[in-house]
């Protein structure tokens, strides 16, 4: 049998009814620590403080409607998030948020159709976190590639290397130093910068 993963949640609501109800589909096997914020403000606030899997955000919300903390966290966090919409101004707010990859659920909730959403929105967000950490690594790759031919040049112009005998040069003090080519090409540049 597998092994539950529990998955962080901040639950953005403008009351405390309203964040209760929430809670209240939520279980807590699944779905722990379970974190309440009364407006956008107080989201943001612990936002920066910690991160979440999932943001839930029951609209309207007192210091704004919901739809701007949910294009805050698109874009500087890797949270999944929701949105909950009455009926009336769903449409209204979904066209507002597809395009940021916002789940959007309308009002009044059904567990099954809530429970539904969750587990998208969780299956897409697992899927985020694997391409973030792919951008990540492919990023870590570019910069030490930028490194070791700024290395490379230093080399070819302080000491007359070739580009073919700097490369050699690098990789075989790595070896030797049993270190990265990036620490080498890190050590020449401060060597002769």
């Amino acid at each position: 049998m597998n092994a539950i993963i529990q998955h962080s949640v901040l639950i953005v609501s403008g009351t405390q009814k309203g964040a209760a109800y929430v809670t209240e589909l939520l279980s807590p096997r699944e779905f722990a620590p379970m974190t309440t914020a009364l407006s956008g403000g107080d989201a943001r606030r612990l936002l920066l403080r910690r991160s979440y899997d999932l943001v839930v955000i029951n609209t309207p919300l007192p210091d704004e409607f919901g739809h701007e903390l949910a294009e805050y966290i698109t874009e500087k966090f890797v949270s999944g998030v929701m949105v909950i919409a009455k009926a009336e101004i769903f449409d209204q707010v979904n066209d507002k948020m597809e395009p940021f990859g916002i789940l959007t659920v309308q009002k009044p909730l059904s567990r099954p159709l809530f429970y539904q959403a969750l587990h998208l929105l969780i299956a897409t967000q697992n899927r985020w976190q694997r391409f973030d950490r792919e951008n990540q690594k492919l990023r870590t790759k570019m910069e030490e590639v930028r490194i070791v031919a700024r290395a490379k040049c230093i080399l070819v112009e302080y000491l007359r290397m070739s580009e073919q005998q700097a490369h050699r040069y690098i990789e075989k003090q790595a070896m030797d130093m049993r270190t990265s080519k990036k620490d080498v090409a890190e050590n020449i540049l401060k060597t002769y910068t």
